[in-house]
């Protein structure tokens, strides 16, 4: 499914498959892994030593490795709709190198990649209530999406999802009636009056829309799940993004939904609250050259709004291939991100 050209992707769910993490958890998967690691660590000159797998989600592994070296490397499998980041991730490397991980190798099939290490993450090195640090996490995130301006197409190519804006309000519409739809305890069926509020939302989810596309900004990489746990600081200052299996590319914007969300749950605060809006400032800085930060700022509620969108569909992405025990514990998370479009936006 491309869905750079397909306007209508979303007419229907993600296709149904096994849930990966059964495989994962087993004696031929780490014989496979490591015979892909000791490939590609081999072109380098180095060894495999020690395979060890660090997480098992539903959706993604994660193992570090031990090469002859003495250096660690992270290796990671996504599930099915979600394996586009291996190519998302060299794509990237390409072109923002001083931004994001680098990556020593890519299995585009199998959605494997590997990584060297980088370190610590950002939230061990920081105060969980650090503003300034969440200000740069926010404007470097978006200052990558600056820096691929005119790569849309090499990303969608890669496989990444294309959420426009343009087509927000057909997707909450389509996405409404298929979960709905769905059978009576179905975790993943959306309540009746769930459904019922979303539709009389719509003429307001076209106000969201007409206000962002109001700004001119282009579509551009949204990370999806932004937080200090998926960025490493570096010793110039700088900041590497990853885990990008949730990427969207949407409305700019969008991408302060998560730290946002993340914080004011964190400092149990108000969406009014001024360390949220020195945050949200330090992102909408970064487009400030393309519209007024004044009309940034009016239009920051409506790509909030829209923003969860993004996390429905990850979800989706994730939830039609697990196992029913992962279903039944986590299949009710696309349609609650759906549900809170009735939530009260972050004020202009």
């Amino acid at each position: 499914m491309d869905t750079g050209t397909d306007l209508r992707w979303y007419s229907t769910l993600p296709a149904l498959g096994p849930g990966p993490s059964v495989h994962w958890a087993s004696a031929a998967f780490e014989a496979e892994l490591r015979d892909w690691v000791a490939e590609v660590l081999g072109g380098l000159g180095v060894d495999v030593m020690a395979l060890e797998q660090v997480h098992l989600r539903p959706w993604s592994t994660v193992w570090r490795v031990r090469g002859s070296d003495g250096a660690d490397y992270w290796a990671k499998q996504n599930c099915e709709h979600q394996k586009f980041e291996a190519r998302l991730l060299r794509v990237l490397d390409e072109l923002a190198p001083d931004r994001v991980v680098p990556v020593v190798g890519i299995d585009a099939g199998r959605g494997l990649h590997l990584v060297p290490d980088q370190g610590r993450v950002l939230a061990e090195t920081i105060a969980p209530d650090d503003v300034d640090a969440w200000c740069h996490v926010v404007a470097h995130a978006m200052s990558l999406q600056r820096d691929l301006a005119g790569a849309e197409s090499r990303l969608v190519a890669a496989g990444i999802t294309t959420m426009r804006t343009g087509d927000a309000a057909d997707y909450v519409t389509v996405r409404t009636e298929q979960l709905n739809g769905l059978p009576v305890g179905d975790p993943l069926r959306l309540a009746d009056d769930d459904a019922s509020a979303l539709r009389a939302l719509g003429p307001t989810v076209t106000e969201w829309v007409e206000r962002l596309s109001a700004l001119g900004l282009p579509e551009a990489l949204v990370h999806n799940d932004l937080h200090a746990n998926n960025v490493f600081p570096t010793a110039d200052g700088r900041l590497r993004f990853f885990d990008f299996g949730d990427a969207v590319l949407a409305h700019p914007l969008s991408a302060l939904m998560i730290p946002l969300n993340i914080l004011a749950h964190r400092f149990e605060a108000s969406p009014d609250d001024a360390r949220l809006r020195r945050v949200a400032d330090a992102g909408l800085e970064v487009w400030s050259d393309i519209a007024p930060s004044a009309e940034l700022r009016a239009a920051l509620p409506a790509a909030l709004q829209l923003g969860r969108l993004g996390r429905v569909e990850s979800w989706l992405r994730v939830c039609v291939t697990l196992t029913d025990e992962e279903l039944a514990e986590y299949g009710d998370a696309a349609p609650y991100w759906l549900g809170s479009l009735q939530s009260e936006p972050f004020p202009a």
